[in-house]
């Protein structure tokens, strides 16, 4: 009965719950920079974009979306353009969100959390294990 409740919940979450995520945002390591952009929420659905860039090239990119639908949230990833896999949302408090498919190799799971300093830090965890990015709010 818990576990019913969580999921209902869950299914009524509001794109308020995920407005944390809205914005540019870029993090990096030596030689590798990665950003991505949110838009708000508009019509039931949020829209992302990532690029990964390697020196001066781009070395890779992922379309994203968020849907809020009658049957509950999904993260919607197309890694270089290819055909969709979709993240269900399993939790969320205003300041985080997890996805999960248990079905898909990696990731299995993709969080998201803002933290106290005001970066965005993105955790996937699968079959290759722990990743996790962390980015920081730039203006454009």
């Amino acid at each position: 009965m818990i576990a019913t409740l969580a999921l209902t919940l869950l299914s009524l979450a509001t794109p308020a719950d995920l407005a944390f995520m809205k914005g540019a945002w870029e993090g990096g390591r030596p030689g590798m920079k990665f950003e991505e952009r949110w838009t708000e929420e508009a019509g039931g659905l949020m829209l992302g974009v990532s690029r990964t860039i390697r020196g001066e090239r781009a070395a890779g990119f992922e379309f994203l979306r968020v849907e809020f639908r009658s049957d509950g949230v999904f993260y919607v990833a197309q890694p270089g353009g290819a055909p969709k896999t979709e993240f269900k949302l399993t939790a969320s408090d205003g300041k985080s969100a997890t996805f999960e498919n248990p079905a898909h190799d990696h990731p299995r799971l993709i969080r998201y959390s803002l933290q106290p300093d005001g970066t965005l830090k993105a955790e996937l965890e699968g079959a290759e294990g722990k990743q996790a990015f962390t980015f920081k709010p730039v203006q454009r």
